[in-house]
C-alpha cells in the first residue's frame, strides 16, 4: 500500500507540475522585439465589394494566404530570382528592422510581386514600388483625388511622391486593404490610408502589353516633365526598366555616356519624357510615331 500510495503521489506531483509549467512551441522565438507593433491575422481578408476580375481574386487570394498564416515583413523580401519569400535585409533608415535577415516574408511589393505572380502564372509584376506602379501593364490609373470610389479589389495602391513611390499595396474594397507594412509586423488587413502621401492608383492589365514596348538601360535615368534636360524631374529609372512608349520628338540635343541624340520619347505610363539615349535601339525608334502636341 505505501509503495503504491507513493506512486500515485508522484504522478499526481508530475501532473500538477505539467500543468503548472510554462508551455513551449516553435512560435516562441517570434515574439516582437519590444516596442513593435503586433501582428494582424488576415480576418476578413478577401474581396470585400464586387467586381473584380478572376485573376483580381486570385492574387488577393494569394495575398491573403500570407496574411492568414502570420508571414512576416521583412525589408527586401520577396525580391529573389522567383517570386515568394525571402529572408530579408536591414534597413539602415529603420532600427526595428534588425530582426529581417532572420525573418522569411515580404516586404510590400515582394508581397505584391506575389501575388500576382501566383495570379496569373508569370512574374509580371517584377521590381520595386515604383516600377509597379509605372508598369507598363496599367489598364486604368487613378490620382489621389479621385479617392476609392472607382476601385474595384485587386487594384495597387501606392504612396509617396513621383520621384519616390515607397509603399504598395492590394485594394480589397470597402476601404480595406492587405499589405506588408513595416519591419515587426506580419501581412496584414488594414484600413486604407488616404491621408499623408497617398498617391494613387491602377488597375492591373495581365493581358499582353500594348503599345510600343521598349527597354531601358542605364542606373538612375531621371524622367523629364518635357523633352529638356532642364525641366523637372518626375521619377528616376532604378536600372533597365521595360517602358511603353507613345511617341516620339526632335526636341533638345543631349550628349550623355558617349551618344548625342535629340530625339526624346513620351512614356504615357510616367506622364513624362525621356532622351532616346537610354532607350535601346536605333536613334530614332522604328515604329513610333511622331508626337503631333
Amino acid at each position: 500500500m505505501h509503495r503504491r500510495t507513493g506512486l500515485i503521489g508522484a504522478l499526481i506531483g508530475l501532473l500538477a507540475f505539467l500543468t503548472w509549467a510554462p508551455t513551449y512551441s516553435a512560435h516562441a522565438a517570434e515574439r516582437l522585439p519590444a516596442g513593435t507593433v503586433a501582428p494582424r491575422s488576415g480576418e476578413g481578408c478577401g474581396p470585400l465589394s464586387p467586381g473584380a476580375s478572376e485573376t483580381a481574386e486570385r492574387a488577393i487570394a494569394a495575398a491573403c494566404e500570407q496574411a492568414a498564416a502570420g508571414v512576416w515583413y521583412t525589408w527586401g523580401g520577396g525580391h529573389g530570382a522567383q517570386p515568394g519569400p525571402t529572408y530579408g535585409q536591414i534597413d539602415p533608415t529603420d532600427p526595428a528592422s534588425e530582426h529581417d535577415p532572420e525573418r522569411r516574408g515580404f516586404d510590400c511589393s515582394g508581397l505584391v510581386r506575389y501575388a500576382y505572380a501566383q495570379a496569373t502564372g508569370s512574374d509580371i509584376l517584377n521590381g520595386d514600388a515604383g516600377v509597379q506602379y509605372y508598369t507598363p501593364r496599367a489598364a486604368a490609373r487613378f490620382t489621389a483625388a479621385q479617392g476609392l470610389a472607382p476601385l474595384l479589389p485587386g487594384d495597387l495602391l501606392a504612396w509617396g511622391t513621383s520621384q519616390d513611390l515607397h509603399h504598395i499595396a492590394l485594394y480589397l474594397g470597402a476601404g480595406k486593404m492587405v499589405e506588408a507594412k513595416q519591419s515587426g509586423t506580419k501581412v496584414m488587413v488594414s484600413d486604407v490610408r488616404l491621408n499623408g502621401d497617398y498617391f494613387g492608383a491602377l488597375r492591373v492589365n495581365t493581358g499582353p502589353v500594348t503599345g510600343h514596348v521598349f527597354q531601358t538601360w542605364g542606373t538612375g535615368v531621371w524622367t523629364k516633365a518635357q523633352p529638356s534636360s532642364r525641366a523637372a524631374r518626375v521619377y528616376a529609372l532604378p536600372g533597365p526598366t521595360t517602358v511603353r512608349v507613345d511617341c516620339q520628338k526632335h526636341a533638345e540635343l543631349v550628349t550623355a555616356d558617349g551618344y548625342s541624340n535629340d530625339a526624346w520619347s513620351y512614356l504615357p505610363d510616367y506622364r513624362a519624357w525621356v532622351t532616346n539615349i537610354y532607350i535601346q535601339g536605333p536613334a530614332w525608334l522604328d515604329g513610333v510615331p511622331t508626337c503631333t502636341s
